[in-house]
């Protein structure tokens, strides 16, 4: 016959023992505090077919449409068909809350190149005087290959023309560098003459919209390599989303052009199309144009 008394110990030592686990357990008497973290708002540019530019807050994507988080027009919906092309905007490129798209013009200075590259599809035109014509396009993230003629010569039948491939890469988080060539020929030339160019190396610091390069290159003159070496040293900076500074420098050994060209000037950027007005200048050009010969260019790229 069982024992009362034993039976009520034991039911109360069970009950202490499981509020002392209850108790001692972290797991079980830690409240769960664990959230779901929500992803932080991302900030689209919307284009649509007729050329209308919104950017926003994106809040979600329906039936109905693209649904944007404006500043300036609050929440709005832009239909689907009526939508050209999307993109995220990173928010390391607002500054003081104004949006600054990429510059879409760093892969050169006025004329000569830095050690940015054209993405993979991605392509230029750029027109200087209104007669030079070059295009250039991106058959990877590092190679680019570009050519041009003037316009001129051209329409005369004898038409001089180039090719410019450009190949760089990525040395350290602010350094590239990258190797190419020019080179140039015309059929007004005499028989046999074999064109000229130059072959050259690039190293360049700095972002795409804040950068130095130095260049090291050996001009080529039917045949013959020169014995001294072309050196040029640029640079561009972004003063507003819309306005930069940019200076080409060519250090040439030769007496016939003094010594080298020096350049500066402003550059005015959009989101696909820049414009540069600058002033070519020399020790022989200051004696006659203090400010130098003026220079203007404008480039507009496609693709991505």
């Amino acid at each position: 016959m069982d024992k009362p008394g034993l039976s009520a110990r034991h039911l109360i030592g069970c009950c202490l023992l499981l509020l002392a686990t209850i108790v001692c357990s972290p797991t079980l008497a830690q409240t769960d505090t664990t959230t779901t973290q929500t992803p932080a708002p991302q900030r689209w540019m919307v284009e649509t077919k007729d050329g209308s530019v919104y950017q926003g807050v994106f809040l979600k994507q329906d039936e109905l449409g693209i649904h944007l988080r404006t500043d300036s027009a609050g929440d709005i919906i832009i239909p689907i068909d009526k939508v050209k092309s999307t993109r995220v905007l990173d928010e390391r490129n607002y500054k003081n809350g104004q949006y600054w798209y990429e510059n879409p013009n760093s892969s050169r200075y006025l004329f000569g190149p830095s050690a940015f590259s054209l993405r993979k599809g991605e392509a230029y035109y750029q027109n200087t005087y209104l007669v030079l014509n070059s295009f250039n396009f991106g058959l990877t993230d590092n190679f680019t290959i570009g050519g041009g003629f003037e316009l001129i010569s051209t329409f005369s039948g004898e038409p001089t023309f180039f090719i410019t491939p450009k190949y760089t890469f990525k040395l350290a988080d602010k350094w590239r560098a990258g190797a190419g060539a020019l080179y140039l020929t015309s059929t007004l030339a005499d028989d046999g003459f074999s064109g000229l160019g130059v072959g050259y190396g690039i190293v360049t610091y700095g972002n795409t919209d804040n950068n130095a390069t130095l260049g090291l290159g050996y001009g080529y003159v039917d045949g013959d390599f020169a014995s001294r070496p072309i050196v040029t040293l640029s640079g561009m900076t972004r003063l507003t989303q819309k306005l930069g500074l940019v200076s080409e420098n060519w250090f040439v050994p030769s007496e016939d052009i003094s010594g080298g060209i020096y350049s500066y000037g402003l550059r005015f950027m959009g989101e696909r199309i820049t414009v540069d007005l600058a002033f070519l200048n020399n020790k022989d050009i200051i004696e006659s144009i203090v400010i130098g010969v003026p220079y203007v260019d404008f480039v507009v790229k496609f693709g991505k």
